[in-house]
């Protein structure tokens, strides 16, 4: 086991020192040093991870305790009966900032955070089931908790996620430099959710573009849980725009990510440039047109959109688009992006402007994904 070095080390040898000539009770209660208890009982010197902007790849199988730090599932609770798509709520609680939370199921990494809470959903086959958390802070202390499930039925899917409180979003570029949603500019947007009106159900997600730069883009994705063990996805919601000739494209996304693989299937309604729908090769990072015909949708008018993708080896594969009750076929395969190391399944929705940047509001209602 590797070790790991906190708060500079010479603390934490001090502590060590002070156990030795003293016993554990000044650990146990003055903290030595001002140490959390986990610190300060601790019989090593670990050594921090050299370069925390970096995701590591999932250890399999999950790696065990290292003076672990307070580390809860408060749902499931052990020995549960449940449906998958299973909600886990775990709460990690280290001394120093987290590193990173992993979810495994039967030993097999499925979810990656970055946060030190986890309130997802996770597909699990039906069956008994071990789900465990591990979280690793800044200085390398490595909590774990486990909670065993029998998972009785499966559910269609999830509903209403524009309703879920963890969407997040993105412009040009990510706070690390990295690409998001591209573009030339930074947009200005926002999201407002549960609006009744415009609303097929009294509950739809309100997402505003606008902005002083043409053609400035803003990427809204949620994080939805994990699994490895669900291929085939459909992507169902509907869409409203309030000025249909304003957005330069729509985009539809859905992201697949575990054991160093991610398959996304990306998906963007090209009003101004090609005029046709466009889909995302995952391992060449590029659009590929399809002879998909989409102009601009009518002004304050309810857009029906159904995807239908299904993950096949190391492939995605769109199988059809339905917009708007018409049927196409797509049938294509691209090979996904290797070297991802940050478990998830996720959708993502994003707004893109045209050469003026003119304003726009577009709500989604009764979004949904299924998984099986």
């Amino acid at each position: 086991m590797r070790g790991k070095a906190v708060l500079g080390g010479w603390k934490h040898k001090l502590c060590l020192a002070a156990v030795a000539a003293l016993g554990f009770l000044l650990a146990l209660f003055s903290g030595c040093q001002g140490l959390p208890s986990n610190v300060a009982n601790c019989p090593l010197v670990p050594t921090p991870p050299s370069n925390t902007s970096v995701v590591p790849p999932a250890v399999e199988p999950p790696p065990a305790a290292l003076c672990g730090f307070p580390l809860q599932i408060n749902t499931p609770t052990v020995g549960a009966t449940v449906n998958s798509p299973v909600h886990v709520v775990a709460i990690a609680t280290p001394p120093d900032p987290i590193y990173w939370v992993r979810l495994y199921v039967d030993g097999q990494a499925v979810l990656y955070s970055p946060n030190l809470n986890i309130d997802q959903h996770i597909w699990m086959p039906t069956g008994k089931h071990t789900i465990e958390v591990v979280a690793e802070d800044t200085a390398g202390y490595i909590a774990t908790a486990s909670t065993d499930v029998d998972v009785a039925a499966q559910d269609s899917g999830l509903p209403d996620i524009q309703n879920i409180p963890q969407w997040v979003s993105c412009s040009a570029v990510l706070d690390t430099g990295t690409t998001c949603a591209a573009g030339l500019g930074t947009a200005v947007s926002n999201l407002s959710q549960h609006q009744s009106a415009p609303s097929l159900d009294g509950s739809a997600a309100k997402f505003s573009m606008g902005g002083p730069t043409p053609y400035s883009n803003e990427l809204y994705w949620i994080p939805l849980g994990g699994g490895s063990n669900v291929s085939h996805f459909v992507y169902d919601l509907w869409f409203y725009v309030d000025q249909g000739d304003a957005p330069q494209s729509l985009e539809f996304d859905v992201n697949q990510a575990f054991g160093g693989t991610r398959w996304t299937w990306g998906t963007q309604c090209d009003f101004n440039q090609s005029h046709v729908w466009n889909i995302w090769d995952p391992l060449h990072g590029v659009w590929q047109l399809t002879s998909i015909p989409c102009d601009h949708f009518p002004s304050n008018t309810w857009i029906h959109l159904v995807w239908t993708l299904e993950r096949v080896g190391n492939q995605v594969h769109y199988i059809s688009l339905n917009v708007d009750n018409q049927n196409y076929n797509v049938d294509t395969y691209y090979t996904a992006q290797p070297n991802w190391f940050q478990e998830e399944i996720d959708i993502a929705f994003q707004m893109d402007g045209n050469y003026k940047q003119e304003p726009y509001d577009v709500w989604l209602d009764e979004v949904t994904l299924s998984a099986y």
